[in-house]
């Protein structure tokens, strides 16, 4: 058996793929419950008003409404969304339009 290193150079090129981590919601978008705000490793971000963790760190909506980061005391991150208030279209009191015959 021959130990020798000739030929090609196939003992480099091995990379894993991107972990794509990072905020995926920024500041005053409207998102709805259940929308990813950040992947991440660790608490780097923290779940705020309306924001859960899930059990790999990221941090999703639990409400809909919009994304608002703040600062914490120690000078973290804190991500929040602010719930919007909901619209009715309409009105339960109105009577119904008359059928076009």
């Amino acid at each position: 058996m021959a130990h020798k290193k000739g030929g090609g150079s196939s003992r480099n090129g091995r990379d894993s793929a991107g972990r794509r981590l990072g905020v995926k919601r920024n500041a005053g978008q409207v998102v709805l419950a259940g929308t990813i705000l950040v992947r991440q490793r660790g608490t780097r971000i923290l779940a705020g008003d309306n924001v859960g963790v899930g059990r790999d760190h990221t941090l999703f909506a639990l409400r809909s409404g919009t994304v608002a980061f703040d600062k914490t005391r120690g000078d973290r991150s804190r991500v929040n969304v602010l719930e919007l208030p909901v619209l009715r279209v309409g009105s339960v009191d109105a009577e119904p339009a008359p059928a076009a015959d």
